[in-house]
């Protein structure tokens, strides 16, 4: 039975997998409606469902000047201690940066 134990390796063979790596890490998530999280990675599921923790906040709007009809960006942000994210509204999770990766 020892045999067939596989050590743990840090391969990513499927998708999830790069998830499975930042586990306890800061990631970057890309939400639906120019919305952005940074935070700790706590838990996950299949359906990119997650809990962050120390989760930064990013919402970008973009208000059209009545008078020159230029487009004025704002941005505002909020840190939020623990935060559960729908996964349906996932556009883009990005791991940390790791040294060595290429």
């Amino acid at each position: 039975m020892a045999d067939e134990e596989q050590p743990q390796t840090a391969v990513v063979e499927e998708p999830l997998d790069l998830i499975r790596l930042s586990l306890d890490e800061r990631i970057y998530v890309k939400m639906r409606n120019d919305r952005e999280l940074r935070g700790r990675l706590h838990a996950y599921d299949q359906h990119l469902n997650m809990i962050l923790g120390d989760v930064e906040e990013t919402v970008t709007t973009v208000e059209i000047d009545e008078e020159t009809y230029e487009e004025i960006y704002k941005t505002s942000k909020r840190n939020i201690p623990m935060l559960f994210v729908r996964g349906d509204g996932v556009i883009l999770v990005a791991p940390p940066l790791r040294s060595g990766a290429f």
